[in-house]
């Protein structure tokens, strides 16, 4: 990884398309070696939870450009009255910031945008459902210049859709969460909560606590072992931690089983087949993930291309993967790389996220001796710091046994991230202290630290990493079951030790929101207001009927 000329755009390979959920997100992306980003805002894109203001979009569109990075815009909703109104101001806008191109959904808004502004590129967004060539010709026909393809087509399917629309771009979704959805278009949220996924709310309903049920599908009562045999007797149902007793079917067919709660896609052990093939754009999904995986993903990714192109008879991607590793996730799955969906391409038991590695911080500024470091999570005297350049492979170790702290202008051994504090850290302080050192770690540099894991942790990333491998062909199935056994035990032996803690009794806490029955929102007079509206909707009723049967049961136990 070295330094790009400032105003070179990269040669006619595919490209590396990074989201950009905020202003210091881009910048990071671009440092660490997109492409390409994707953005929105609510008044351009009508996205609920962009961070960005139409000065951010200017200032990171003039960033991008001088890194040679193209700037993709979004208008990927699918509009109701209310919203054409606003699309005058929006086309008026995009003119002035002159993107590469703009991502559209609805037909009647690309329809529209392509009438009031012939000169911009028109991008077809995933939520548009393309399954098949013959969408992608309709899409071609009608002047677009990009499909992106849903995350349902198989790499076969990706093949043939390639030979048969040669003169128009083709992206794909190579990294990020999987939407358990017809492609990304999630009806859940709206349904659960009330909340519209596709315009920026999601609730992620789809990670909510939910248990499997099973029963006859004929209604009566057997003592019926479940095997092959058997199987379809049965029926299987979900329920939500806050809707006891509402039962909804899981839906299987021939393919599989249509289940919540997938892993995360992550196809860098089959990108060779990708970039031979000449897919023109590789999506990494996540514009409301940290600053840390925008950055450490996009170096993963950006080093894998590279180097295949230097040497494609070689490459592998084990290398990579472990940097990946370092990133927390739900673990991995390759999805619908080979057309089905399989059973270790979900997580049953665990919606949290983990890795072995965490965010430590960023530098926010270089002055002439010294860092100034951003810290985003706790840190104390005698820990490892590892910084990550953008511009080398080679990564710088530190370990720092104080802080002196700017904010408060003196010394302190431990670093909470809550209280924003901002560190100095020497130059004298690094054992490869040059001039060349300080120019391999620019602003917004990464920093992470080793995160310390209980065993139930460490016992569930084996047991994902083990799913990973079977589903890339060359896992043992003997070994997961053994690690499944390992990670059952590891986790009743957890429970015992656990104390009550979700749903959290309380007031501090809460994003206001009354997600998921929680029950600091339900307890803290400050969103009074907030519970009498949620009350007069269905999903309030059961969300403040269930917080008090908990209180209550948790009050008795005590």
């Amino acid at each position: 990884m070295g330094i790009r000329p400032a105003n070179s755009i990269r040669p006619e390979r595919s490209e590396l398309l990074m989201p950009a959920g905020n202003l210091q997100k881009l910048k990071m992306a671009v440092l660490y070696g997109a492409d390409a980003v994707y953005l929105g805002t609510p008044d351009m894109s009508l996205r609920t939870k962009s961070d960005f203001s139409l000065e951010d979009v200017v200032e990171g569109i003039e960033f991008a450009h001088k890194h040679g990075v193209r700037v993709y815009l979004t208008l990927n909703l699918f509009s109701h009255n209310k919203d054409v109104p606003k699309l005058e101001q929006y086309v008026k806008t995009v003119r002035k910031v002159k993107p590469a191109g703009v991502i559209i959904a609805d037909p009647g808004v690309f329809q529209y945008v392509k009438e009031m502004a012939p000169e911009l590129e028109l991008h077809i967004s995933t939520q548009a459902n393309i399954c098949s060539w013959l969408s992608v010709k309709f899409w071609e026909e009608q002047g677009a210049k990009l499909c992106v393809l849903a995350r349902e087509v198989s790499f076969a399917e990706l093949t043939e859709i390639r030979e048969k629309c040669p003169d128009i771009k083709l992206e794909a979704f190579v990294h990020g969460a999987m939407c358990m959805t017809y492609s990304g278009r999630c009806m859940l949220s709206n349904f659960m909560s009330e909340r519209g996924a596709n315009q920026g709310n999601c609730s992620n309903s789809c990670r909510w606590n939910y248990k499997v049920h099973m029963r006859l599908k004929d209604g009566t009562i057997q003592d019926l072992e479940l095997n092959e045999h058997t199987i379809d007797m049965f029926e299987f149902l979900l329920e939500e931690g806050v809707r006891e007793g509402e039962l909804m079917p899981i839906q299987e067919d021939e393919r599989g089983s249509y289940i919540l709660n997938s892993k995360d896609l992550c196809l860098m052990p089959k990108l060779d087949q990708y970039l031979k093939l000449g897919v023109d754009s590789l999506k990494v999904e996540g514009r409301n993930k940290s600053q840390y995986y925008v950055a450490l993903v996009a170096r993963a990714y950006r080093m894998a291309i590279d180097d295949y192109y230097a040497d494609p008879e070689n490459w592998d991607p084990k290398k990579y993967m472990e940097e990946l590793d370092t990133v927390q996730g739900r673990g991995y799955t390759l999805a619908f790389h080979e057309g089905r969906l399989t059973n270790h391409a979900h997580n049953y038991e665990n919606t949290s996220t983990m890795a072995e590695w965490e965010f430590a911080g960023f530098i926010s500024k270089v002055e002439d001796d010294a860092f100034l470091f951003e810290p985003k999570n706790r840190i104390e005297a005698g820990d490892v710091l590892e910084f990550i350049s953008p511009y080398s492979r080679e990564t710088m170790f530190l370990r720092i046994y104080e802080f002196f702290d700017v904010n408060k202008g003196q010394t302190v051994e431990v670093v909470n991230a809550g209280l924003k504090p901002l560190i100095r850290i020497p130059f004298s302080w690094f054992d490869q202290e040059s001039e060349d050192l300080i120019r391999q770690f620019p602003e917004l540099s990464v920093v992470r630290k080793e995160r310390p894991l209980t065993q139930e942790q460490w016992d569930r990333l084996k047991f994902d990493k083990e799913g990973s491998k079977i589903e890339q062909g060359f896992g043992s199935e003997k070994r997961y079951f053994e690690l499944r056994d390992r990670l059952v035990a590891s986790t009743e032996d957890a429970r015992k030790d656990r104390k009550f803690k979700t749903p959290r009794i309380g007031v501090e806490g809460c994003c206001g929101r009354g997600c998921n029955g929680c029950l600091i929102f339900w307890n803290d007079p400050a969103y009074a207001k907030a519970r009498e509206l949620m009350k007069s909707k269905k999903q309030g009723e059961m969300l403040a009927k269930n917080s008090r049967g908990k209180a209550e049961s948790v009050a008795v136990a005590e």
